[in-house]
C-alpha cells in the first residue's frame, strides 16, 4: 500500500485507528475455545465488525509465535482474510525484527513476500545496514522504533549525548539511509510532549503511536502535538477494544468501542 492510498483511507473513514490483534487464548471468550482455531475466529469477527471504523490492524506476532506452529498458521490465516476481503486496510506486523543485513533481508521476505503485510515494526539498534533490507521493498514500510511507551524507554532513549536524546539522533540519522520515504516511527502516546520536538526532524513521516487507552495516553495531547497536513498519524489500540467483553457479545462491545475512538478522531479531523 502506498502512503497516499492510507491518506485516502484516513479521509474516506474519518478515522487513523490502528487495531492491536494482540490475540491472547486466557483472555478471548471461552466458547471460541470449541473451535479448530480459536484465534483465527476470535480476530474474524473483530475484523468483520470494525473494518469500517479502522484504517489499520496490527498483530503483535509474539501472541501467535507464543503458540508454535499453529499461531503462526493463526497469524498467515488472519492477514489473508484482512486482504482478501478488506484489502483498502493498511496491515502491521508488530514484530520489531532487525538484525545483520543477510538476515534482515529474509524477515523482510517473510512479512512483506509471503505473508504479505504492508509495513513492519523495526528496532534500529544495530543501524543502517540492519534497516536499509527492509526498505529494499516498493510499496512496503519499514516501522522504526524511535520513543516507546514503556518505562524502561528512559533507560536508553532518552539519554542525551553531545546535546541530543538518542531517540532524536536516531530519527534524525536515519533520514539519510537509502529509500528512508519508506520509514514510519514508532512513538508511544504516554509521551505526547515529545511529539512537538519530533515533527521537528520528520514533519511530514507516519507516526505509529502505541499507548492510547490501556497505557494511559491521551489521544486529543498526540494530536495538538503530532498531527501533520496528512494527520500522519496512526493511533493503536489493542485491549481496549478486543478485550471490552469475554462474552458472545465480544464483537459488538469491541465495535462499540472503536466506534468512540472514530467519532473522537473525527471531531478532531472537522476540527483540524
Amino acid at each position: 500500500m502506498t502512503t497516499q492510498q492510507l491518506i485516502k483511507q484516513i479521509k474516506i473513514k474519518k478515522s487513523f485507528l490502528a487495531i492491536g490483534l494482540d490475540t491472547d487464548l486466557n483472555k478471548i471468550p471461552k466458547h471460541l475455545l470449541e473451535f479448530e482455531d480459536p484465534i483465527f475466529e476470535f480476530n474474524k469477527e473483530i475484523i468483520d465488525a470494525t473494518h469500517d471504523l479502522c484504517v489499520s490492524y496490527k498483530p503483535n506476532t509474539a501472541f501467535y509465535e507464543a503458540y508454535g506452529v499453529k499461531g503462526w498458521i493463526s497469524l498467515e490465516k488472519s492477514i489473508r482474510y484482512i486482504n482478501e476481503n478488506y484489502p483498502e486496510i493498511f496491515t502491521i506486523a508488530d514484530a520489531k525484527r532487525g538484525d545483520i543485513g543477510n538476515t534482515s533481508s529474509m524477515y523482510a521476505k517473510a512479512f512483506f513476500e509471503d505473508l504479505k503485510f504492508d509495513s513492519l515494526t523495526v528496532a534500529p539498534y544495530m543501524g543502517k545496514d540492519s534497516i536499509e533490507p527492509f526498505l529494499e521493498f516498493e510499496n512496503k514500510h519499514t516501522i522504526l522504533l524511535a520513543l516507546t511507551s514503556n518505562q524502561g524507554a528512559f533507560d536508553f532513549q532518552t539519554l542525551t549525548n553531545n546535546g541530543s536524546e538518542l531517540y532524536k539522533q536516531v530519527i534524525e540519522i536515519s533520514k539519510g539511509w537509502k529509500n528512508s520515504e519508506n520509514l514510519m516511527y514508532v512513538v508511544g502516546a504516554t509521551k505526547a510532549e515529545y511529539f512537538a520536538e519530533i515533527r521537528k526532524i520528520v514533519p511530514d513521516s507516519f507516526l505509529l503511536v502505541p499507548g492510547v487507552g490501556a497505557q494511559g495516553g491521551n489521544l486529543a495531547d498526540v494530536c495538538k502535538y503530532g498531527m501533520n497536513k496528512n494527520v500522519g498519524l496512526l493511533i493503536n489500540s489493542s485491549r481496549g477494544i478486543i478485550y471490552a467483553s469475554n462474552g458472545f457479545d465480544y464483537a459488538e462491545k469491541a465495535r462499540a468501542e472503536a466506534l468512540k475512538i472514530q467519532q473522537e478522531m473525527e471531531i478532531i479531523l472537522c476540527q483540524a
